[in-house]
């Protein structure tokens, strides 16, 4: 197999991509633990648990929701239940399963957090784009993510349809699971 070389035209693309991730990220994680003391990656993990049906959702969900591993996630998951943000419960119908909910506690950081979280991504991003480069990047960002699940999948099935059902299929296992818990307690 011979190796597929980016030409001087894509290196430069994916190189001046990595740099405005690099600054992107930087700035964000900066503002957000110099205002809140809360790493990017713990922000994160608080607000997909505020957007979630009672503040709680099982850690597999967590894990596929947010950018940590499963490891990473349990680590954080952690640091942020001794900080009284976020709690761990088993899960009612899965013994080796844990339900991460988010505190009142958590929530309120995460409220005082988000002003300055969406100042500082519209400094560093929303605001140096137009409205026609947003949408563009909109589109760019659904074809990176569609590349790597399609990658994530290879093994599931053949065809966009059967990717798409396969991971639909997983999703509902998990929103049942979910509901469940939400309607025993």
């Amino acid at each position: 197999m011979t190796t597929r070389w980016l030409t001087a035209t894509e290196q430069h693309c994916w190189r001046s991509f990595l740099n405005a991730c690099h600054a992107l990220f930087g700035a964000i994680d900066a503002q957000l633990l110099r205002d809140s003391d809360l790493p990017h990656g713990y922000y994160e993990i608080l607000v997909h648990l505020s957007e979630a049906p009672g503040r709680a959702l099982r850690m597999t969900q967590l894990a596929e929701a947010s950018t940590f591993s499963k490891s990473r996630l349990s680590h954080a998951v952690a640091r942020l239940e001794e900080r009284g943000l976020v709690v761990r419960h088993a899960c009612p119908t899965d013994r080796r399963g844990q339900i991460a909910e988010l505190t009142d506690e958590g929530f309120a950081v995460l409220a005082a957090a988000a002003p300055g979280h969406v100042e500082q991504v519209y400094r560093s991003l929303i605001g140096a784009l137009t409205p026609e480069q947003i949408g563009q990047l909109t589109e760019i960002s659904k074809a990176i993510i569609a590349a790597d699940r399609g990658s994530q999948h290879a093994g599931c099935s053949e065809g966009d349809d059967a990717v798409a059902e396969c991971s639909q299929s997983s999703a509902d296992e998990e929103a049942v699971t979910c509901t469940e818990l939400q309607e025993g307690g």
